[in-house]
């Protein structure tokens, strides 16, 4: 398969624009311009972006940042329907009677996110540079995230997860974070993605090798 080839079918871009159309105004609408903040919800953009241009980095990126968190989402959210009580509580607004239940519901995009990332990379390849990507991303979110409100406790940049406590100065809880994110949800997806065989035209580091064309059929 030549380079230009490796790109992700023209429906499956139709529907990623459908899709962004759909999901943006209606989280700003119902959540606030603040919930984008949101490293999940930026994800869902840089997505479809990747999805939209086929582009490798992005998807990567994304995938990085959103297979294992988007697991942990559904475990939590499993949890709650099951049982009735909450694990770690980051999934209560799913059960919270004060925002529109189809609102709510437009947030099971994360039961089927992983499986649409992994199909594009298998599709694209995985670029290796998504990892220091993500970790960028994050790095600025978290940052953003403290200029808004510490009640909302955005990308646990107040708060931890597990303990709810802070870690000290804003500096030293941030940096905190951003390293448990890396070591522990991003570096693991990495080194999973990184058995990804690559794409025919592309070399180990998702980059087009010389002399294949990269530009698209037409």
């Amino acid at each position: 398969m030549s380079v230009s080839a490796a790109r992700i079918p023209i429906w499956a871009r139709a529907c990623s624009l459908v899709w962004l159309a759909l999901w943006t105004p209606v989280y700003w609408h119902v959540w606030g311009a603040e919930n984008f903040l949101h490293v999940c919800d930026i994800a869902v953009i840089l997505t479809c972006v990747g999805f939209i241009f086929s582009n490798s980095l992005l998807l990567s990126s994304q995938a990085v940042s959103s297979i294992l968190t988007d697991l942990l989402w559904d475990l939590d959210a499993g949890w709650r329907f099951f049982t009735g009580h909450p694990l770690t509580g980051g999934t209560n607004y799913m059960w919270d009677a004060h925002y529109p239940l189809w609102a709510r519901l437009l947030s099971l995009f994360h039961i089927v996110w992983p499986v649409i990332l992994i199909a594009s990379l298998l599709r694209v390849g995985y670029n290796r540079r998504g990892l220091a990507l993500q970790s960028t991303i994050a790095a600025g979110a978290l940052i953003a995230a403290r200029f808004a409100s510490s009640q909302d406790n955005i990308n646990y940049a107040f708060r931890d997860p597990l303990f709810h406590r802070s870690f000290g100065v804003a500096p030293l809880h941030l940096a905190i974070i951003w390293l448990g994110l890396v070591v522990l949800i991003y570096l693991p997806v990495h080194l999973v993605l990184s058995k990804f065989p690559p794409r025919t035209g592309w070399n180990s580091g998702g980059n087009p090798s010389p002399g294949v064309s990269t530009l698209p059929k037409i």
